[in-house]
């Protein structure tokens, strides 16, 4: 498993659109184990890139604070599944509370 995390100052970024990088990280579901994080400059702004870009990559999660239901319908055509509402975390805490259950999803901070 692949999972997107959007950073800011190397925390979840308020905005997965407009953030400076993104981290991907490998895990072994079963184990609970984080295996690799890898952190990509974000692409420049583009309605639409980032599902495409992020697939590439061979994510199948991102957890992000907030996402319109537009950009999560997008996810999903490309196989990715979306976690919204997640607290301003570095990724390795995100990571590990999403693979232990315990990933406490707040309030979609985002209504577009």
């Amino acid at each position: 498993m692949r999972i997107a995390i959007p950073l800011a100052e190397g925390k979840l970024s308020a905005h997965f659109g407009r953030c400076e990088r993104f981290a991907i990280v490998d895990v072994d579901r079963e184990r609970r184990d984080l295996l690799k994080i890898e952190e990509f400059d974000a692409p420049p702004h583009a309605p639409g890139l980032l599902p495409k870009w992020l697939a590439e990559r061979g994510a199948n999660v991102i957890i992000a604070a907030g996402m319109g239901p537009r950009a999560q319908s997008l996810f999903s055509d490309q196989g990715i599944q979306v976690v919204v509402g997640a607290p301003f975390e570095a990724p390795e805490k995100l990571v590990d509370d999403y693979l232990s259950g315990s990933l406490q999803e707040g309030e979609n901070i985002c209504d577009h």
